[in-house]
């Protein structure tokens, strides 16, 4: 396991933060025990992104998430992540025993998997099935401007489904995350002609709300149609469009804050029959937390406030939609 000690709070000021936030938490002694058997739970599972406690090391992340109230664990095993992928068939087993000794669930992880030919693809999917892992999350495609839009879709069709074959040898769901910009996946009806003709129990899409409603405006609701059978997992965030400096941006605000109708979201996963995991993202200004930093610059019993807030918001439009 990395220890990047530097990065590292001390125990004792990790205490102190979490008590002034009202948290109690047991010891957060880290043991490499062997990792204990996937949890089984009712409904979705509600995950940390792990990027935005990236400033704890595992067992404090971990007991912290439980602490606060989440049972499962989005975690970052990727480059600057929790995990680095070269390490792990060490690290991985190690996080995944902690995380679950602190009882929560593993159901999804953050790499950066796009290409099935990369060394260290095979590696990270071989490990996570071992682990009872059911899904990760690639990295993101870039259109070739040369070959345009059209041309690029046809050459990455071929790679997306090698990916999924491999997946298939291993057992595990990738989802390709939809994010609003200029990547493939963007517009979503580009990422449903990558992955329309793949078996959706090895490829899908992690699907983003917030980024189908700043891409999709009112048609949203289309291209969750059109993807609803290769969703496994989704992402949680909200947003509101800011001025600045003579240009139009997608700021992503705490939940229940922004533009993503959350109650016509939620019903339409109802009527989907969703019950996949779910993993908050924190993405507005949090002191560093929002963009994966390892030292904070804002109080630490704030940052964790506002997770929590976030996490209450939640399980409450869950609860209106009698999906918990």
């Amino acid at each position: 396991m990395r220890t990047e000690q530097a990065h590292f709070i001390s125990r004792r000021q990790f205490i102190g933060s979490v008590a002034t936030a009202g948290l109690v938490l047991p010891s957060l002694d880290f043991a490499a025990t062997e990792p204990l058997p996937p949890m089984a739970g009712k409904g979705s599972t509600i995950c940390i992104f792990s990027k935005h406690l990236h400033w704890l090391s595992i067992p404090e992340m971990a007991e912290t998430a439980a602490t606060l109230g989440f049972s499962g664990i989005d975690l970052t095993v990727r480059k600057g992540g929790h995990v680095a992928p070269e390490r792990v068939v060490d690290d991985l087993p190690k996080a995944v025993s902690v995380i679950r000794t602190a009882g929560l669930d593993v159901p999804m992880i953050t790499t950066d998997v796009i290409s099935p030919d990369d060394p260290l693809t095979e590696p990270i999917l071989k490990t996570a099935t071992r682990l009872g892992i059911p899904n990760y999350r690639t990295a993101y495609l870039n259109y070739d401007r040369a070959l345009g839009v059209a041309q690029s879709l046809d050459r990455y069709k071929e790679q997306l489904q090698k990916l999924a074959a491999l997946n298939q040898k291993y057992g595990i769901h990738g989802a390709y995350q939809n994010h609003a910009g200029t990547r493939v996946g963007a517009a979503v009806w580009d990422l449903w002609e990558l992955i329309k003709d793949i078996d959706p129990r090895w490829l899908g899409c992690q699907y983003d709300i917030k980024h189908a409603v700043a891409e999709g405006g009112m048609s949203w609701i289309n291209g969750l149609d059109v993807l609803k059978a290769h969703i496994r997992c989704i992402d949680i965030k909200d947003f509101i469009w800011v001025k600045k400096a003579d240009k139009w941006h997608d700021q992503v605000v705490p939940l229940g804050e922004g533009m993503v109708d959350f109650k016509a979201y939620f019903a339409l996963l109802k009527q989907y029959s969703f019950s996949g995991p779910m993993s908050i993202h924190y993405e507005f200004p949090l002191g560093g937390a929002d963009t994966g930093q390892r030292q904070l610059t804002m109080p630490r019993e704030t940052v964790l406030a506002a997770i929590k807030h976030d996490l209450q918001t939640l399980r409450g439009f869950l609860k209106a939609a009698q999906l918990d």
